[in-house]
């Protein structure tokens, strides 16, 4: 038996744009992804605290340092501009590796969206 147990989560981000006319995902700021340990194409799931919206899509690069996080494509109708996020990701584990597993938990800024000195 495998389960699903919490590997990444960039807690509090502020979503920067909302792009409707793109294929879709979600664009992280790359240094964001890095200390997530979320790969590029990686399936992400994103709640929106101030819609309560939950969906999931999946991860795309953006430059590291911007404080990108821009819901592309259908998920652009989930959010605002605005909007504080928390971006998570799972993994498939047995129950002894989920017992020692410990998530990859990151804090940024919220208003820059930009990791701690």
């Amino acid at each position: 038996m495998l389960l699903q147990v919490l590997k990444s989560k960039i807690h509090r981000v502020t979503v920067t744009e909302a792009n409707l006319d793109y294929i879709g995902s979600i664009t992280i700021d790359s240094s964001l992804m890095e200390a997530a340990g979320i790969i590029p194409g990686e399936r992400v799931f994103i709640v929106d605290n101030n819609n309560g919206e939950r969906f999931d899509t999946y991860a795309i690069p953006g430059e590291a340092g911007s404080g990108v996080i821009c819901l592309n494509g259908a998920a652009a109708r989930r959010v605002h501009r605005g909007d504080v996020v928390i971006i998570m990701a799972y993994a498939l584990v047995t129950p002894e590796e989920g017992a020692l597993m410990k998530p990859r938990l990151v804090f940024p800024d919220t208003a820059t969206n930009l990791l701690p000195c």
